[in-house]
């Protein structure tokens, strides 16, 4: 058990580090600084610029970029070193990442406290990471040829990948510190079934927030509840063929975010108001309903002033830190009732 609890903080020291990554990667996307540095150098690239000739030879680089040529042409170099430092830093957090995940994982390994299953996540953990790293240099990469932002669909792979790494990460801490156990209460296959509808809709909803960004669909129809005076904005539709409106239309991807929201807000107080009568609910299960109904208020409420202000970018970053928060809390509760399904599983196996 006290082995547990170490892997069990190691990997939740890497979880609020990805926290961190994807909050400064966000700062960095809002301030458009993620093209600043146009080389991907993994081992050398860890040091930044030393001398004025080093910044120099960096700036020169960037230059040859579509984004000073189209948008920062009139860029100074005390400009470009303000935007080159948070592309900087979240490479930086990314290395460190890296760090905190190997050197924990060979001193596990050798000591053997890892068991082979145990292992095994621990390996697809590493599998994950070292892809998030390809991925956002192919990220970067497309915003380095013609045009100067990268690709939405690539922003939104970034980025879905490292909640998936998070949510992996603490979903194997929720296993080590909170392991099965038969006094779980029965009788929540409901609760069960709408919160796993509720994750399914949470990942799509962290997809489509990043097709917004990506096509700065926050910055278009800036009011709430409606569309401007309408419920649905004219220009819903409006490329052809239909398809294209689902992922490239910055007003329909902005309608189905809204939508999304809507739907997970429904189901949430459903789930609330259905399970608070339920005697037969663990305390874990209650303190989760009820925090995550807490996330979710607090998160729409964060998405409708990020909305209301055009997407500026205090209001923005803390709004992509609720997804997190909120992401957390949908896992937490989802294994609380994960447990119940394998207890009863159990017990009709040993009946």
């Amino acid at each position: 058990m006290r082995s547990n609890k170490k892997i069990a903080l190691w990997l939740l020291s890497g979880c609020f580090l990805i926290f961190a990554m994807v909050i400064i990667g966000g700062i960095t996307r809002l301030t458009g600084s993620g093209l600043s540095i146009t080389e991907w150098k993994p081992v050398t690239g860890t040091l930044p610029p030393m001398s004025e000739s080093s910044w120099i030879s960096a700036f020169e680089k960037y230059k040859q970029s579509p984004q000073f040529k189209i948008v920062n042409s009139h860029f100074s170099l005390a400009q470009f070193k303000s935007i080159f430092w948070w592309e900087y830093i979240h490479r930086l957090l990314g290395r460190l990442i890296g760090f905190v995940f190997l050197i924990p994982f060979f001193y596990f390994l050798f000591s053997k406290q890892l068991n082979r299953v145990l292992l095994k996540k621990l390996f697809l953990l590493l599998g994950l990471g070292a892809l998030q790293g390809f991925l956002g240099w192919f990220m970067v990469k497309s915003g380095l040829v013609n045009l100067p932002h990268v690709s939405h669909y690539r922003l939104a792979l970034h980025l879905i990948v490292a909640f998936l790494i998070f949510g992996y990460a603490f979903h194997l801490v929720l296993e080590l510190l909170q392991p099965i156990q038969t006094a779980v209460n029965r009788n929540t296959r409901a609760a069960r079934n709408t919160t796993s509808v509720i994750l399914i809709l949470a990942l799509v909803q962290i997809i489509y927030g990043a097709l917004v960004a990506g096509l700065h669909g926050g910055k278009i129809y800036t009011t709430f509840p409606k569309m401007g005076d309408r419920w649905l904005a004219s220009e819903i539709l409006a490329l052809h063929p239909l398809r294209t409106n689902f992922t490239e239309n910055p007003v329909t991807v902005q309608f189905i975010h809204r939508t999304i929201a809507w739907a997970i807000g429904i189901l949430i107080v459903i789930l609330w108001t259905t399970t608070m009568k339920n005697k037969r609910l663990s305390q874990q299960q209650t303190n989760g309903i009820n925090i995550l109904f807490i996330l979710f208020l607090f998160q729409f409420l964060l998405g409708i002033f990020t909305l209301l202000s055009a997407a500026a970018i205090p209001l923005a970053v803390l709004h992509q830190a609720g997804a997190f928060f909120l992401f957390a809390g949908i896992l937490y509760l989802h294994h609380q009732f994960r447990e119940t399904f394998v207890v009863e599983a159990n017990e009709k196996n040993i009946a």
